[in-house]
């Protein structure tokens, strides 16, 4: 059996494209908060979904998890049900 001679290795991520990203979906949460007339139920949403699409990006890409084993991953991907409850409660209480 012969072991391969190439190293593989990630690619480093373009930062600044994932950053200016980041910039323009922050720049989309203030207009939705404080500008755009729609809901209070869909801005909600909206923001939440934005939040975690950022949240996201910096998991992946500024800490690297895209590029670690699968455990690592896991490790990461655990809590996110309960933080999706705790949210979802704190939301609804709100509501109120």
């Amino acid at each position: 059996m012969t072991t391969p001679t190439a190293q593989t290795g990630h690619v480093r991520p373009n930062y600044m494209l994932i950053w200016l990203w980041l910039f323009i979906m922050t720049i989309g949460e203030v207009l939705l908060a404080f500008e755009l007339p729609v809901s209070r139920n869909l801005k909600l949403i909206l923001l939440l979904i934005l939040a975690i699409w950022k949240a996201m990006l910096v998991a992946m890409f500024f800490m690297h998890l895209k590029f670690e084993r699968w455990r690592l991953r896991l490790i990461f991907i655990v809590p996110i049900p309960l933080a999706i409850i705790l949210v979802t409660t704190v939301i609804m209480e709100k509501l109120r």
